[in-house]
């Protein structure tokens, strides 16, 4: 029937004697991750995709906790497929587009979509990772992600994990991308099956779901020391979907002197393939690139912060000279005209280098 929404669920075939196992398969699910310059990539590829589309769609786009997002109207008004905010415990569906609301991960847990208000990651909630991961874990070979436009790397540690579980890894071609940073990490951190344009990636995508492929009866697994140790365990999906978290799965990796920009709470290194990620007792986690960023941006709030406090420091001192008198009053303005110098130099500071950042450093 046109435009009917099929289910999401593996096909299985029964071996006799009780054993399930699944046979030769097409991919049925695609994520995708996206940041700066992602609308109109993803507008792009929504409007060549099929009406009878067969794979579900997650879409994790960065948007600020409070704002507005009109991404699936945007995405239904411009392709045939339906688009919608996920709803926590949606059924999948093929032709289904699903949008991460704004200030909750996305992920896939036993074929439904699970909404949570985890920690931040790289700094994003939604973040693109964790959705890689669990899509990884619930559906194996059958997955399929995609990066595209962004800045720094959110989505490349999550599109290697795909990748070991079996999955296929598509990428916005760099130069085709209004922000490149996100396709050049996902390429230098993983093996990627294709890399092409917004304008070739639905016909890439419909090519990949015809393929044919191999599920045999043990579940999918994932090659030791392939990924981080919390990314790797049956318990994974818990640690991400619960309150609290499983702290003892998340710190693995030597404690490091760095502290969390968000919470404050000691970092411990992760090892991810060749680059290093850090996680903190709470749960948030960050690539280098994501850690230089927030430490960037702390450093600013910092900054501004101690220029407020030496101002009122030198308003104070004001007040004070103006109830007093002799030298007490002479000290009194020299303490307020010193707060008023330093808070002049730390905004000129401000002002003319804006955050002041280390540039990202290049994914090893």
């Amino acid at each position: 029937m046109p435009g009917a929404r099929v289910p999401y669920a593996a096909n299985v075939v029964n071996g006799g004697n009780g054993q399930i196992y699944r046979s030769k398969q097409q991919r049925d699910l695609v994520v995708i991750g996206a940041s700066a310059g992602g609308v109109d990539a993803l507008q792009t590829l929504v409007q060549d995709l099929p009406p009878e589309f067969p794979a579900a769609v997650l879409v994790v786009l960065h948007v600020a906790s409070t704002g507005t997002s009109v991404l699936p109207q945007i995405l239904a008004r411009q392709g045939p497929l339906p688009a919608t905010f996920a709803r926590d415990r949606d059924e999948l569906r093929r032709g289904q587009i699903f949008v991460a609301p704004a200030d909750h991960h996305m992920l896939v847990h036993d074929g439904r979509v699970r909404l949570t208000r985890g920690p931040r990651e790289n700094g994003h909630r939604p973040a693109i990772d964790p959705l890689f991961r669990s899509a990884g874990r619930a559906a194996g070979e059958r997955t399929i992600a995609v990066v595209m436009s962004g800045l720094l790397d959110d989505g490349a540690s999550g599109l290697r994990f795909i990748k070991a579980s079996g999955g296929a890894a598509v990428v916005q071609d760099p130069d085709d991308a209004l922000f490149p940073s996100m396709p050049k990490a996902a390429m230098a951190l993983a093996h990627v099956d294709r890399i092409v344009p917004a304008s070739s990636m639905a016909s890439v995508l419909c090519a990949l779901i015809e393929e044919s492929i191999e599920l045999g009866q043990e579940e999918v697994s994932v090659p030791a020391g392939a990924v981080p140790a919390d990314q790797d365990t049956e318990g994974a999906d818990r640690v991400e979907l619960e309150d609290p978290v499983d702290t003892a799965a998340l710190l693995h990796g030597p404690p490091t002197g760095l502290t969390c920009p968000e919470c404050g709470g000691a970092l411990w290194e992760q090892i991810d393939g060749p680059n290093l990620r850090f996680a903190c007792h709470v749960g948030h986690a960050y690539s280098v690139a994501s850690l230089v960023e927030e430490q960037g941006r702390s450093l600013e709030t910092t900054l501004w912060s101690a220029v407020r406090a030496l101002e009122e420091r030198a308003d104070m001192h004001r007040r004070l000279a103006r109830r007093a008198a002799g030298s007490r009053r002479e000290l009194y303005e020299t303490r307020a005209a010193d707060a008023e110098a330093h808070a002049l130099e730390l905004r000129k500071l401000l002002a003319g280098s804006g955050r002041l950042a280390v540039p990202a450093p290049e994914p090893a």
